[in-house]
């Protein structure tokens, strides 16, 4: 039984999309500290999305997406203002180094391999969402098959005499049904049939690479490897979880669910190229570096916009919005070739970071790096709490290493308070019902001698 939940498909506007850029901006501020610049810009091209749907559809297909370079330091947000941005806008959303593609015809990953990642991360979602809707039918088909595991109907063939009366096994499915809904019969065991997930699979080499030619021995022959079963015997709670899956499976038409997840990728997918500075350089008289203007010029259709085969069916990348971020310390984006600068039209850089930025990255976004580890160690039992001249020690000491060392951003408050809470994080079992006050004068003895001793700081720190 297969059910389509609708006849028309998704509409490939999400509502995030449908924020107001100062809506974005007010969003991404919640989690990201500053970098307005930046905000300014993925929020006037998410918005531009919806404003693109609302037009004709012969002037909608001319009208394409403004892709963005951010240009800046690691650590300072770049990758999570991505990240954040299609999480609000629920858009299928992949990252990937620019550094990982190689020119084609030598071995590394084609840069296709990102549209089909792409895909996949998509139909994933979408198949998530198809069996949210149909969670309670599936949920209702499950309890019917543990009722019959642990009832099973009468066989038809069985003589009169053996079979128990009608109304009595009617009253014992009801009895039982009742006992299962209050989960008394969780730890009862049952026997279901589980089928083998792995197949003998075939690998292609090709100069596109093997990751995605997807071609499994069991497509190829149906019958000479038949999905095979083997009953087990599990507990009803385990079963359940084993059941409700199957019957989603069953319950969600593939192909709907490939055919909008391909709608979803073409319309709001995002695609975040990062380290594009490490393919930056030019051509060598040596002769050709695979890595660099190679990768440019085969990243050039794809930017461009092109068609894709996935084993979902063609997509077309034409409106998909590429991002691309890299520090470029080294090269710049002018050394990109011609081309490929064009298809990036917004260029923004991202500020590097100041301790009073720090500052603001320890206390207020959601979720901040203190609140984690407040919240952690509350499971032990710990009481935490940090002063407000500690949070300005913790930043001036992570600025401090950041300027001595390598600048690693905002990065560098994750090595500072691992530090800082080492002792205390391995002694928390110990101290339940304790509550413990960091202050600045507890930051400063810990972490001191650290910072002071440059050696010590840059293999520690």
């Amino acid at each position: 039984m297969v059910i389509i939940l609708s006849g028309q498909t998704t509409p490939p506007v999400n509502e995030g999309e449908r924020l107001t850029p100062r809506e974005i901006v007010a969003e991404l501020d919640k989690h990201i500290v500053g970098q307005s610049a930046a905000k300014r810009a993925v929020a006037i091209a998410l918005r531009n999305r919806w404003r693109r749907q609302q037009l004709a559809p012969e002037l909608r297909e001319e009208i394409l997406p403004k892709n963005i370079i951010m240009i800046g330091p690691t650590g300072v947000g770049k990758t999570e203002i991505a990240r954040r941005l299609a999480r609000l806008a629920k858009s299928p959303f992949l990252k990937i180094e620019a550094s990982k593609f190689t020119e084609v015809g030598y071995v590394g990953r084609d840069v296709e391999s990102m549209i089909r990642d792409l895909t996949e991360l998509a139909v994933k979602m979408v198949r998530e969402e198809k069996k949210a809707h149909i969670k309670a039918l599936a949920e209702r088909n499950v309890r019917e098959r543990l009722l019959d595991l642990l009832l099973p109907p009468r066989m038809a063939s069985a003589p009169a005499f053996v079979a128990a009366p009608a109304d009595r096994v009617s009253e014992t499915r009801e009895k039982l049904a009742q006992w299962l809904d209050e989960g008394k019969l969780e730890d009862r065991e049952v026997e279901i049939e589980v089928k083998e997930q792995n197949f003998p699979s075939l690998e292609i080499f090709t100069n596109q690479g093997i990751e995605e030619m997807g071609v499994n021995m069991k497509d190829i022959l149906p019958g000479l490897f038949p999905g095979k079963s083997k009953p087990r015997k599990l507990k009803v709670s385990e079963a359940r979880v084993m059941l409700l899956n199957e019957e989603s499976e069953k319950l969600v038409d593939q192909a709907t669910v490939s055919r909008e997840a391909i709608e979803r990728v073409e319309q709001s997918g995002i695609v975040f190229l990062d380290e594009i500075d490490k393919i930056a350089g030019r051509e060598h008289a040596q002769g050709p570096d695979v890595s660099r203007e190679g990768v440019q010029r085969d990243l050039l259709p794809i930017v461009e916009g092109t068609t894709v085969n996935t084993k979902y069916g063609m997509v077309k990348t034409d409106h998909i919005l590429f991002i691309a971020a890299g520090a470029f310390h080294v090269s710049k984006p002018s050394d990109l070739i011609p081309e490929l600068q064009g298809r990036f039209p917004i260029r923004v850089e991202l500020e590097a970071l100041t301790q009073a930025d720090l500052v603001r990255i320890l206390t207020e976004p959601q979720h901040a790096l203190t609140t984690q580890y407040i919240d952690l160690l509350s499971t032990e039992g710990v009481t935490l709490r940090f002063t407000g001249d500690a949070v300005v020690e913790v930043a001036r000491f992570a600025a401090e290493v950041n300027e001595r060392t390598e600048n690693i951003g905002a990065r560098r408050l994750h090595t500072i308070l691992e530090r800082l809470l080492d002792e205390l994080s391995f002694d928390a079992d110990e101290k339940r019902g304790e509550s413990i006050t960091i202050d600045a004068a507890y930051v400063r003895k810990t972490l001191q001698d650290v910072v002071q001793d440059a050696d010590l700081s840059r293999y520690i720190l």
